[in-house]
Parts: C-alpha cells; structure tokens; sequence
C-alpha cells in the first residue's frame, strides 16, 4: 500500500500568555488550529529561504524541519497507535528502539514529500499552499481540517491532535480518507505475522539505511 504523496504534515507548539485569578500569568495552549496554521507557516519559511535552495542545501532543510517536526508530533503515541496490539508485549527498551525507527521513517517520508511538493509548486515555494478550514475539538482531543492546493487541485488533509500537558501534538493525519497510522499498522502488522517484531525491526533499519520510505516495506 502506497501512501498519498501529497503529504505536508509538521508542527510548532505555540502558547499564548493569559491572566489567571489574582493576577497570575500562565501558559494556555493555544488553539490546535492555530498551532498547525503556525507549524505549516514554520516549515513554508525555511522551504522559501534562498539561501537553502537547491539539491546542494537538501540535507540542512531536513535538519531545520526535522527540529520543528519533533516539536509537533507526538511520535510515541503514533508509534503505540501502529503497532497496536503488539506495543504492549514490548520490552521497554524494544518500544524506545521502535519510537527512535519510526521517527526517523516518518521525517523521512514527509521530509522528501515536502521538498517535492514546493519543488512542483514553483522554485520558491510561494504559491498558495494550504487553506485551513475549521477545527472541531472535544475535550483533549481536536481534528483540524485543511485543503492543501496544487495547479487548482485541492488535497483534503485532517490533522488528529491530542491535548497532553496543554500541549497540542499530531497523532496521525488523514490525507483523502486515508490515515496514517492505519496504513502503516497495515503494512506492520503483516510483516510481524510472517517475520515477527524482531523482523519489523530489520526492515526498518534497512530502509532507513538506503533512505528510502517505508511505503514499500511489504514488496
């Protein structure tokens, strides 16, 4: 199973400063629209930077975005989500290993995707990029709804947020009807049922290896 390619999921936590009873001031999470819009602006400022265009300034764009992507995703959680039933018969030291792995295949897939995506938008990146269309949020839980636009063809991307601590991070993103971390606790699960978690493990450092995604773990 491929994943959609017009993937632009990143983020940036962004608090604002309120006013508690007695005059207190504390940090209120800001709202989980507002922090995506924030994260999408983040990552458009380092794709539009001239001084790092080009093939030659590939891998320092990754590094810059790869802080902003650690930043926003709450990568423990997906990584729980993925794996399913299989996160609880994990040692703590496997599930600290996966959550390294799957972070890196993550970044990776999106860091590229990204790239291509501005590089056939126009050579800055400038064009419009994403509209963001509402929120709907329910306790400590949010879905953020945005259309990403490319030659007048609109791409419905929903960002699903989770409230932790007053911090809004991504726990997986549905792009044209199809999640995330559905897709790949798909592909995962069976591969551990040929080749057990261990050989879950084997692939994904194989692929990370040879940089390629993840998308193509089951061929």
């Amino acid at each position: 199973m491929r994943f959609p390619r017009n993937i632009l999921v990143i983020g940036l936590s962004l608090f604002f400063m309120v006013t508690a009873p007695g005059g207190r001031v504390v940090a209120a999470p800001a709202e989980p629209l507002a922090v995506v819009r924030q994260a999408v602006d983040s990552i458009l400022v380092i794709m539009q930077d001239k001084k790092l265009s080009g093939a030659a300034k590939k891998e320092e764009r990754r590094k810059r975005i790869s802080v902003v992507v650690g930043g926003y995703f709450d990568f423990e959680e997906m990584s729980m989500r993925t794996l399913a039933r299989h996160w609880k018969d994990r040692t703590p030291e496997e599930r600290k290993q996966f959550v390294g792995l799957f972070r890196q295949l993550l970044e990776r897939t999106y860091i590229d995707k990204v790239d291509n995506y501005c590089r056939e938008l126009d050579a800055s990146c400038t064009g419009k990029v994403v509209v963001f269309k509402r929120q709907e949020q329910q306790g400590n839980k949010a879905v953020v709804y945005t259309v990403f636009v490319r030659n007048n063809v609109e791409t419905p991307v929903e960002y699903k947020l989770k409230n932790e601590a007053g911090k809004w991070q991504v726990y997986d993103v549905v792009i044209e009807g199809v999640s995330l971390v559905r897709n790949y606790r798909t592909q995962f699960e069976s591969i551990i049922t040929r080749e057990q978690f261990s050989g879950l493990i084997v692939k994904m450092e194989e692929k990370i290896k040879k940089g390629e995604p993840m998308e193509n773990a089951r061929k």
